[in-house]
């Protein structure tokens, strides 16, 4: 299996796509918010990209459920090693591809969820206090949850404040634990596109300004006719968030985009963040530079693989 992994706007699926072509495989995505149906120019998914010199390249957990329903990383896992179990039993090579850090690792490291129950009289408790005062409770509850939790937004602050007191009740036991191997099956390769951080910079904000005129703003409208509710919207975060807002009347069209470009560097940064705990944590990525020609990048993925005799 080959893993291609980087922060957003640096090219993954355009490689992806390429070494799949090359390789006779297919490509699973692994990202949280492309398998939601309707939410496509947001997420930054062009189906478009899976079709090359005519063509179309097969691809995985995109488009799996509505917007709106529930859909974690615990059922992402099983989903994606169904579809590994899928695409070597047809003999193709299987390429995960996207930036969700998490859900990453939870395959690599075939983690084994715990269920977290819900806590209503403290989610009751928590709906009294301020931001500030739910942001300042969630540091003085650090665990090993508290550089994977996302803090967005207020629903998401409560549920990661639930998570980590559980976590503490329990003494410190994770809320997820690794089996005692990492999946044998599945023998696995990780590349990482980086770009230098200004060019990364230049390429969101260039990205954003071209997806605010190309139909975001009305993608985010028929979500909200067709039922999915404003904050279920605000929860997925980023795009759909300051978009909503915007679409409410509660953001101008200038405080829209400033807040969304800012919040998508700091996602951006926040994805580096993992990957680099990725390896602190033992995986061996390949860096290499998304700015070089797509043609170099996949000859010399194609020359290690054969060479790891992986192909």
């Amino acid at each position: 299996m080959l893993v291609i992994l980087g922060p957003t706007a640096c090219g993954k699926t355009r490689l992806a796509v390429r070494l799949a072509q090359r390789l006779n495989g297919e490509i699973i995505s692994a990202d949280s918010r492309q398998v939601y149906r309707g939410m496509d120019i947001g997420t930054g998914k062009d189906l478009t990209e899976y079709v090359l010199d005519g063509e179309a390249i097969p691809y995985h957990l995109i488009d799996v459920v509505a917007a709106g329903d529930a859909y974690n990383v615990s059922r992402y896992q099983h989903d994606c090693n169904a579809a590994l179990t899928d695409i070597v039993g047809r003999n193709k090579l299987p390429i995960l591809c996207g930036g969700t850090g998490f859900y990453i690792e939870a395959v690599l490291n075939n983690y084994e969820f715990t269920h977290l129950p819900i806590n209503e009289p403290l989610r009751e408790a928590l709906a009294t206090q301020t931001d500030d005062e739910l942001r300042l409770l969630f540091q003085k509850l650090p665990s090993e949850y508290s550089p994977l939790a996302d803090i967005s937004t207020r629903k998401r602050l409560i549920r990661a404040i639930e998570i980590a007191q559980h976590l503490h009740s329990k003494l410190g036991l994770g809320w997820t634990h690794k089996n005692d191997s990492r999946i044998q099956s599945f023998n696995h390769s990780i590349y990482g596109l980086s770009l230098p951080v200004e060019t990364r910079r230049a390429y969101i904000t260039a990205r954003l300004r071209e997806r605010l005129q190309n139909g975001m703003v009305a993608e985010v409208t028929n979500l909200l006719n067709n039922g999915v509710a404003a904050e279920q919207l605000i929860f997925y975060g980023l795009e759909y968030k300051f978009l909503t807002q915007y679409v409410q009347g509660q953001l101008d069209y200038n405080t829209l985009f400033e807040r969304l470009n800012v919040a998508i560097h700091q996602f951006a940064k926040r994805q580096m963040t993992y990957f680099r705990k990725m390896e602190r944590d033992g995986f061996v990525i390949h860096w290499l530079d998304a700015q070089r020609p797509m043609a170099d990048l996949v000859e010399e993925i194609t020359t290690r693989e054969l060479l790891r005799g992986t192909t």
